[in-house]
């Protein structure tokens, strides 16, 4: 249904247009478009409100397609009645229609802000293709002919899949031409020529010991795409993005890299490092790069960034441990056994003595030394024969063993043995290495690596979409796809900083100029606009009882000295207890001390004490269990500081930054905004929030992932904001509970207030394009109804905040600096490389003094307050110098930036609580919690449940 209330309907003919190869372009036009934005060249959108045919729904055929995320607790989808719009408007329809939504489409022109232009390379390549090219999709299944054990079918691994395909293919290579294919890796394969179906039987030849494996690989077609469809719809002549027709050319892209390089998820590395990426120790620097196919305004597009990870140097084992073991000597073996076992264990290898592709995983060492092993076979008369592993290799391979003195190392697997010496085995290629496991210098010289600046990454980003190992191979030239080698030229717009809110020391509000070229301020002979009176605060000495007892009172009158100065009136501390370190190590007895502290601050000041000061001589894990004793707990807010840091001579920034934090902390104000927020601050109270879950890592399956819902408190300085954090399902990326966590926090903002806010803008943080159907069809329809129940009507706004994505924006020459320069802050790019006719843009609105600057990507998906473009970009651009730790514009958003800090805080609730069994929480205080600990499962609320007397304030920061 359109604005005009005219009910749109999808034939089956649709569909059908697109079958044939001969099939014409369609000619129904939609009118004249509107420009977009009111800046620079005019961009494309629809005139009136199009319809959308659920592109978002996911079927049983879907689920097979690669990409798709399939999402267990998804109402099924409708079969009729369903409604889809991309423009709002408030229509009434019969009860049992269902109403889809689609992002928003771009807004009309508005008179242009003022604004300085840059010429600007982004790392977009324009990709053509052959419209009239038809993509076959086929379903591959390959399982082992033997039969099951234990009546499981046997798993096999991707490179296992891999190779049988490869051998198919070889096998047949004239019904199976590979430069003609491309595959993922499990069960699909698409192809630019048919391909016959069937089943095939194919042998891999195991071990030399071993017999072939025998393989049935069934080949089913799924279905077939026209790539004419794409091109309809970058035309906008579709309402629907073909997403399974980008999944398959994306795969495509994918297939020369794949071929050719180390795969990790979707980045691709080469298999030799560069002698600059050499981090010592056996590992080394890789660069490789990420890449995926975006439709653009100026049509499809290649976006590439490269990326640096850490890997094992492809070496032998003898060399690694020389390399790896400092003084390492292969005579006195038996003096380093320990560390070379704990250097080798786990690690993958490939033997050199015969030829296979196989890996083998290092299990440790033999007791035995290789002189010493003999074993037991059978010779082809039959006869039982002993001989020693030496004499094995020097008959059978013709290899003099040269190192016979110490272990071989132990590849076994299951049932089968093998001792392997150590000479005549390889590093195998492409072992990731932890970035936390290596040492000072290789951590340091990983991280210059992984942020080069912009003149380098652009010439490693050009010179890979140049490579033959890159995405432009022949097979995807084999499809009609071929890639343009040049960096999208463009222009861009910098938006001038806000004016800013500040203080003089006697208290008057005085105006602050931005530096525009950094967009920072300091404070110097300046104050806070709001600092919070410090009466009441105590401090816990964590070092005082070591053996080096460290004094604190010179940071302390450091400390309240640099609060007063800021505006900040803090008095002296209540008391100072002393504690050790190691009780961080002791959960009962940190529990006990925090307790006992915060009864004593009562006693001393008659009530519980604005917030506690904890002084550590180090980080410790034990930091997870303080924070969420005193958040969920005692209702403590808690500052922590290092004492090396805190306790030099030229700390005067360290302490300005906790003096931040602390006054922000306990509702105090740093920094407004001197104007009022563009186009929203005409009539009524508005509500910024920010929404954000934190996933658990990739190799943890049960840990419950934790969502995070923050909202403004203050209007108009919208710059306090209260929390609120909620466990949920495994990896689960929909917020189930948004509508409750969003009403909690509306009516909190009444109580302070005395009036809810008539309007909210809400930035979503973490999900997919693929996702935004959820968004709008399922949490925005969730927040709704939360809000109808309590007879609540506010008008919303809904903004996707992304920096998981591959666009880099270049300065072009030397124009506005030298050629290392990162693009200005307030770079606002919303023409050329941004949708062809959705409501987004980038912004990049930090400045880059490290590495090459990354921009925000804002996709507006629902807008009930009618923003042109100009007036949002201001309007996030002022947020973004909101944020209260630092004396400068940030990244990301500010309600997304503290929804992520947030959400981070319940996954250190949760480590705290997992960590800790009922019988290690002997406090009084947790006698009723703890006989239920063990069986917290994962989503046990009340665990990390705020406590009342900090759940309003802005602890997590």
């Amino acid at each position: 249904m359109d604005k005009r209330g005219n009910r749109c309907t999808k034939s089956k003919e649709d569909d059908e247009k697109y079958s044939s190869r001969d099939r014409h372009h369609r000619g129904n036009e939609r009118g004249h478009r509107r420009a977009r934005g009111g800046h620079g060249k005019k961009r494309n959108a629809f005139q009136d409100s199009h319809c959308r045919d659920g592109s978002g729904s996911r079927t049983e055929t879907d689920a097979c397609r690669p990409g798709y995320d399939a999402s267990p607790d998804r109402e099924p989808e409708p079969i009729a009645g369903t409604l889809l719009l991309s423009r709002q408007s408030l229509i009434r329809f019969p009860q049992k229609m269902l109403i889809r939504f689609a992002p928003l489409d771009a807004p009309t022109k508005v008179a242009p802000l003022l604004a300085r232009h840059v010429e600007l390379l982004v790392n977009h390549f324009p990709v053509t293709f052959n419209p009239e090219t038809i993509i076959s999709h086929y379903d591959v299944n390959i399982k082992l002919e033997a039969p099951m054990r234990h009546r499981h079918p046997l798993r096999l691994s991707k490179a296992t899949l891999y190779q049988i395909k490869e051998k198919l293919f070889s096998d047949n290579h004239v019904q199976f031409p590979l430069s003609m294919t491309a595959y993922d890796g499990e069960r699909n394969i698409f192809s630019a020529t048919p391909l016959p179906c069937g089943t095939y039987n194919v042998k891999i030849s195991s071990d030399e010991d071993s017999e072939d494996s025998s393989f049935q690989c069934t080949i089913t077609f799924v279905n077939e795409f026209n790539l004419l469809k794409l091109k309809d719809y970058l035309a906008g002549n579709l309402q629907s993005i073909p997403r399974d027709i980008l999944q398959s050319m994306d795969l495509v892209m994918k297939e020369n890299p794949a071929r050719n390089m180390i795969s990790v998820g979707r980045h691709f590395y080469p298999l030799e490092h560069q002698e600059t990426g050499d981090l010592k120790c056996g590992v080394a620097a890789f660069r490789g790069f990420q890449h995926s196919l975006k439709p653009t305004y100026q049509g499809l597009a290649l976006s590439l960034d490269c990326s640096t990870m850490a890997f094992r140097k492809r070496m032998s084992v003898i060399d690694f441990l020389e390399e790896n073991i400092g003084g390492f000597d292969i005579g006195p073996f038996a003096t380093y056994r320990k560390e070379v076992e704990r250097a080798l264990k786990g690690v993958k290898v490939r033997v050199t003595h015969r030829k296979t592709k196989q890996k083998y995983t290092i299990l440790g060492l033999t007791d035995e030394t290789m002189s010493s092993i003999s074993f037991s076979y059978e010779s082809p008369e039959g006869k039982m024969n002993t001989i020693n592993l030496v004499n094995y290799f020097l008959e059978k391979y013709k290899i003099k063993i040269r190192y016979r003195d110490i272990p071989c190392l132990d590849l076994s697997k299951k049932n089968n043995k093998q001792f392997v010496p150590m000479e005549l085995c390889m590093l195998a290629e492409g072992q990731r290495y932890p970035k936390e496991n290596l040492e000072r210098y290789a951590s340091t010289l990983l991280k210059k690596l992984s942020l080069p600046p912009p003149h380098i990454r652009k010439k490693y980003i050009c010179d890979m979409i140049r490579s033959n190992t890159g995405p432009c191979g022949d097979v995807s030239m084999n499809f009609g796809i071929e890639v343009d080698m040049n960096m999208t030229k463009m222009v861009g717009r910098v938006m001038e900083p806000p004016e800013l809110k500040l203080a003089t020391p006697n208290g008057k509000v005085i105006k602050k100029e931005v530096d525009k070229d950094k967009c920072h301020w300091n404070l110097m002979g300046k104050s806070v606009v709001d600092g919070k009176s410090i009466e009441r605060w105590a401090i816990i000495h964590f070092n005082a009882l070591e053996q080096h007892r460290l004094n604190c009172e010179p940071f302390i009158r450091k400390l309240i000295g640099r609060c007063r100065n800021l505006g900040i009136r803090m008095e002296e501390p209540l008391f100072c207890q002393d504690a050790t370190m190691s009780v961080f190590s002791n959960v009962a007895g940190l529990t006990e001390l925090l307790e006992d502290v915060n009864n004593r601050a009562c006693g001393v000041g008659r009530c519980s004490p604005q917030f506690l000061l904890c002084i550590m001589s180090s980080k410790d894990i034990g930091y997870k269990h303080l924070k969420w004793i005193c958040e969920t707990r005692i209702g403590l807010v808690t500052q922590c500081c290092l004492f090396n840091k805190a306790n030099v001579d030229k700390n005067d920034q360290y302490l300005a930054n906790l003096a931040l934090k602390i006054n922000a902390k306990l509702g105090g104000s740093n920094v407004e905004l001197f104007n009022p927020f563009p186009n929203i601050n005409h009539k009524g109270h508005v509500m910024f929030l920010g929404a954000d879950v934190n996933h658990p890592a990739s190799r943890d399956t049960i840990s419950p992932s934790f969502v995070a819902v923050v909202g403004t408190i203050n209007w108009p300085a919208a710059n306090r904001y209260a929390a609120r954090v909620r466990p949920q399902l495994h990896r689960q990326e929909k917020i189930v509970n948004i509508g409750e966590m969003c009403m909690e926090l509306v009516e909190t903002y009444a109580r302070l207030n005395g009036v809810r806010p008539g309007k909210l803008v809400l930035f979503r943080d973490g999900v997919s394009e693929s996702q935004f159907d959820m968004v709008l069809n399922e949490e925005l329809q969730d927040l709704k109804k939360a809000f109808s129940e309590k007879d609540y009507k506010p008008t919303i706004t809904i903004i996707v905040a992304q920096k998981r994505h591959q666009t880099r924006l270049f300065m072009e020459g030397d124009v506005n600096g030298d050629s290392t320069s990162n693009v200005p802050p307030g770079t606002i790019v919303d023409t050329m490389v941004v949708h062809p006719f959705e409501f987004d843009f980038y912004l990049c609105s930090h400045y880059g003094n490290l590495g090459t600057s990354k921009p925000t990507h804002y996709h507006v998906l629902w807008d009930e307050h009618k923003f042109s473009s100009d007036h949002l970009q201001k309007l996030i651009y002022s947020l973004c110098f909101t944020f209260a730790r630092c004396t400068k514009s940030v990244s990301l958003v500010t309600p997304v930036y503290y929804a992520d800090l947030a959400a981070y805080r319940g996954r250190l609730y949760h480590e705290a609580v997992m960590e800790n069994s009922p019988n290690s929480m002997a406090s009084s205080s947790f006698s009723t919690a703890s006989s239920s600990l063990s069986s917290v499962g994962s989503n046990e609320e009340r665990f990390y449940k705020l406590h009342a007397d900090v759940e309003n304030l802005m602890f997590f920061i």
